[in-house]
């Protein structure tokens, strides 16, 4: 796995749980900006040929 690979799955992972958080605790505006940054990642993924291999928050 190269570098790219490597932190754009570490960014996603990390985002993910963000989001969760933010849901958690019921932060609305923080659950948008973490979905929105969490699309962008799976888009920057998507263009770059990052197989993700599990379903999308």
């Amino acid at each position: 796995m190269d570098a790219f690979t490597a932190g754009i799955l570490q960014r996603i992972k990390a985002t993910e749980s963000d989001l969760s958080r933010a849901r958690e605790t019921g932060d609305e505006f923080l659950v948008e900006i973490e979905q929105d940054e969490l699309d962008d990642l799976h888009r920057l993924a998507a263009e770059h040929g990052v197989e993700l291999g599990v379903a999308r928050v």
